[in-house]
């Protein structure tokens, strides 16, 4: 019978050991060794639900490990909104909470492995999110996941840029003044409307990199400029079903974090599950979907 949760500590040492000898393998994998074509199919809504499905069903088999794995999310959300409450940076607290779908592609790393396992035959615990260090493309996927994360800072940066020229750039007195000002003055509404439609533009391009570049990375060594450019292949060429997965996501999100972050306990790894599964139909061979 195969351990599904076993020592923390153990894992960890093997981990980091089998990483090591990675490392100078991964660093040339930087541009890519697989050479083999990248064929992108057509998406349908249909395969969203079938995407969604199976990305349940993975949160089913492994049930208590994607839980102990995901229950960090909301412990990072509460800790980070509670920093911001307290350090005068109450108007980066929307985009604190936002910025969680920029950054979720990294996030949900494990979970994608942990598919790709299952996906192989293989039954594996919550130690097999951490295989993702052991991989080959470990490096590529490491500079890809700073690349998230320079982006995400970057939104950080521009949300109090947009603050500062609306209704800052001293910090508010209170959340009920700051609440009053964003819905009571045309200030206010300007950083909505400006604060919105420049959220949009980067959850548009962070989707657009994204959607498949990560597990692309996990299951081909095709490097990180074949796997960006693919993603916004898949993008470009299904405009409306990658629209709709943007959308679907960030439902997803915004409902788990109105529960206090629990429930991304169970949203991350169903979507991230799912991303996946997606991109099993979004790549792949000529032949048929099967």
């Amino acid at each position: 019978m195969v351990k599904t949760i076993g020592n923390p500590l153990s894992w960890t040492a093997h981990v980091l050991g089998s990483g090591s000898s990675y490392v100078a393998s991964g660093t040339r994998e930087i541009g890519g060794e697989d050479t083999a074509p990248v064929v992108i199919r057509k998406l349908e809504l249909s395969d969203l639900k079938i995407a969604l499905r199976k990305g349940a069903e993975d949160l089913a088999a492994f049930r208590s490990d994607v839980v102990f794995i995901c229950v960090v999310y909301p412990v990072v959300g509460v800790l980070l909104t509670w920093f911001a409450f307290n350090r005068d940076l109450l108007p980066l607290v929307l985009p604190l909470i936002s910025g969680f779908a920029l950054i979720g592609p990294v996030a949900a790393l494990g979970l994608y492995e942990m598919s790709r396992r299952r996906e192989a035959g293989e039954e594996p615990g919550w130690g097999a999110a951490f295989g993702v260090f052991g991989s080959p493309s470990a490096v590529p996927i490491f500079l890809l996941g700073l690349y998230m994360l320079g982006i995400y800072l970057v939104w950080m940066l521009t949300a109090y840029a947009i603050y500062s020229v609306t209704l800052g750039p001293e910090p508010p007195v209170s959340v009920l003044s700051f609440l009053g000002d964003v819905f009571g003055t045309g200030a206010g509404w300007a950083l909505i409307v400006v604060g919105m439609s420049v959220g949009f533009l980067f959850a548009a391009g962070v989707l657009a990199i994204s959607i498949v570049s990560f597990p692309m990375l996990l299951d081909r060594h095709v490097g990180v400029l074949t796997a960006v450019s693919t993603s916004v292949k898949v993008v470009t060429r299904n405009p409306v079903t990658a629209a709709v997965w943007g959308l679907i996501v960030a439902v997803s999100l915004a409902l788990g974090m109105a529960t206090l972050f629990i429930g991304l306990v169970f949203v991350l790894p169903i979507l991230g599950h799912a991303t996946w599964h997606l991109y099993r139909r979004a790549i792949g061979s000529p032949e048929p979907k099967p």
